[in-house]
């Protein structure tokens, strides 16, 4: 493992870990099977989206030569998870674009048949797999309400009307933050959007207060990052990969 994060807010753990092709599934499968066997997600009560205890399990490539032997590595890990008895769903081009959004909305797995295990897990929900490039997930705290952040989420993800490429984004509230509201976003393509448009486009609606990476992200994704907008917990791949 080269990075961890936890969040009490969005009751969500983030793992990172750096593996060999052919062996990286094999740690994976191991943090699975402790986690399924210590939580149960029908007590779970967080504000991110979610369809399980191991919720996702991508295979994250770095480099487009790399995006084989990832789609082979997470048909294997899936392969595995659905012997371990939970249900796993494939995402992304490993189900023909069907996106992970669309799986976790309310009663987005009601009718669809797992790619691999059984129907159901009594405790575990299920898991999402794919291979895929670097996703950011990228929250900004603002002055405003829970109602403020939830329009603006709506305005700046992708089908909103300021439709920035590649992002996805809901409005939350943290409690323990003592009411702050959140616009917390996912960047699919840090390319198309990097962190900076993604500010800016909030700002057009509200002070934003501090932002917070979660996980670890490219070093070019905060290409044009404002020196005076706090980044808590920000770490690159760059970084992480050279420790």
């Amino acid at each position: 493992m080269i990075y961890d994060s936890s969040d009490w807010d969005h009751h969500r753990s983030v793992y990172t870990l750096l593996g060999e092709p052919g062996k990286l599934y094999e740690a994976v499968l191991d943090g699975a099977r402790e986690a399924i066997a210590r939580v149960d997600i029908s007590g779970h009560a967080g504000l991110h989206p979610r369809v399980g205890v191991v919720d996702v399990a991508p295979i994250v490539y770095l480099e487009p030569g790399q995006r084989g032997a990832a789609c082979a590595e997470a048909l294997v890990l899936a392969e595995e998870l659905g012997r371990l008895g939970v249900p796993v769903y494939l995402y992304g081009d490993l189900a023909g674009g069907r996106t992970r959004a669309e799986l976790r909305r309310p009663g987005g797995l009601d009718g669809v048949e797992p790619d691999f295990g059984p129907p159901s897990h009594p405790t575990a929900g299920a898991t999402l797999v794919a291979a895929r490039p670097p996703l950011i997930a990228f929250n900004l705290e603002i002055e405003g309400t829970i109602q403020d952040a939830r329009r603006i989420a709506a305005a700046i993800r992708e089908s909103g009307r300021q439709g920035l490429p590649g992002v996805r984004a809901i409005g939350l509230e943290l409690a323990s933050r003592g009411g702050v509201a959140q616009v917390s976003t996912n960047v699919e393509d840090h390319r198309a959007t990097p962190l900076a448009e993604v500010l800016t486009a909030v700002t057009e609606h509200a002070r934003v207060t501090e932002a917070e990476l979660v996980g670890l992200a490219p070093a070019a994704a905060f290409d044009g990052w404002p020196a005076d907008v706090a980044v808590r917990n920000r770490r690159t791949l760059e970084q992480a990969l050279e420790s």
